[in-house]
C-alpha cells in the first residue's frame, strides 16, 4: 500500500530521493536499499536517465515499499547527465516535463499507483528557479495532472506555484552545498557526505537555525522535505542518518 506522503498537514516531515537514473544495463545509485528508508521516489522519465525498464523496476519496488512516486523529468542530454544547462523556451520546458511525466504515469498505472509530485532534474531544476516564464510552463504541467511541485523555496519554484494555486513542497538538500545566496551549487559527479554533517544541517534546520552556505553565509531554508540524492557513494548511511533524525 502506498503511504500517506501529504507533506505539511500534519506537520512530518518527509525524506525524498532522486532514483531511476540507469540505462539498459548500467545501473546507478543505491535504489533498493534507499526504498526502506524514505517517503518519497523521484523517479527519472527517460530523458538524462530512466529508460522504458529502468522506470517500470523502479515503480514496482516502489510499490513493494509503499514509497510515492513523483516524475523527475530532466533535460535531453543523456551524456551530461542532465546537468548540463540548455536554452528553452517555455512551450519546449513544457513539453518535456509533459511527455516525460505521462510515460511515467503509465507504469505508476500498471503497478498500481498515482503521481505524487513533479520534481525537476538537475540543470533543469536550477533554470526553472531562476526564470518565472519556464517556471510557469513547468507549474502548469503540475496543475493539469493535479499534483504538488517540489523544489527550492524563496526562489521562482514557489513563487510561481503559489501564484497559479499549485501546490509546492520546499525541499532541504544535504548531499549539495549552498551559494551566498541560497543557490544550489549542482555537481557535476557526486561525491560523498558525512552522514553526521547530514544529520546536523537537519537537526539545526528543525530546531530553526541557519544552514551556513559554502562562504558561511547564514541561510534560512523552509523545508517539508529532505533530499538524499541516490547516485551519492554512501548515500544509504547518509539516508539512514537523516531518517534517525527526522524519526
Amino acid at each position: 500500500m502506498q503511504k500517506n506522503v501529504t507533506a505539511g498537514t500534519s506537520g512530518r516531515v518527509l525524506l525524498n530521493s532522486d532514483m531511476g537514473e540507469g540505462l539498459g544495463l548500467h545501473e546507478f545509485g543505491n535504489d533498493e536499499e534507499l526504498m526502506r528508508i524514505i517517503d518519497v521516489a523521484n523517479v527519472a522519465c527517460g530523458y538524462h536517465a530512466g529508460d522504458p525498464d529502468v522506470m517500470n523496476r523502479t515503480v514496482e519496488l516502489a510499490a513493494e515499499h509503499g514509497v510515492a512516486v513523483g516524475s523527475h523529468p530532466g533535460l535531453p542530454d543523456v551524456v551530461g547527465f542532465g546537468r548540463r544547462r540548455m536554452v528553452l523556451t517555455p512551450a519546449e520546458v513544457e513539453s518535456i516535463i509533459l511527455y516525460q511525466t505521462g510515460a511515467l504515469t503509465a507504469f505508476l498505472g500498471k503497478h498500481g499507483l498515482a503521481l505524487n509530485h513533479i520534481k525537476p532534474h538537475g540543470a533543469l531544476y536550477g533554470m526553472l528557479a531562476g526564470d518565472e516564464e519556464l517556471m510557469q510552463a513547468a507549474a502548469g504541467v503540475a496543475l493539469q495532472f493535479g499534483v504538488p511541485f517540489y523544489g527550492l523555496g524563496g526562489t521562482a519554484h514557489e513563487d510561481v506555484c503559489r501564484a497559479m494555486g499549485v501546490e509546492f513542497v520546499p525541499e532541504l538538500y544535504v548531499d549539495l552545498n549552498y551559494g551566498s545566496k541560497g543557490e544550489l551549487l549542482i555537481q557535476r559527479r557526486p561525491v560523498p557526505t558525512d552522514p553526521d554533517a547530514a544529520a546536523e544541517r537537519v537537526s539545526r534546520a528543525l530546531a530553526g537555525q541557519p544552514v551556513l552556505a559554502v562562504d558561511g553565509t547564514e541561510l534560512q531554508i523552509p523545508f517539508r522535505s529532505v533530499c538524499v540524492h541516490s547516485d551519492a557513494p554512501n548515500s544509504v548511511a547518509v539516508a539512514t542518518a537523516v531518517r534517525t533524525v527526522l524519526g
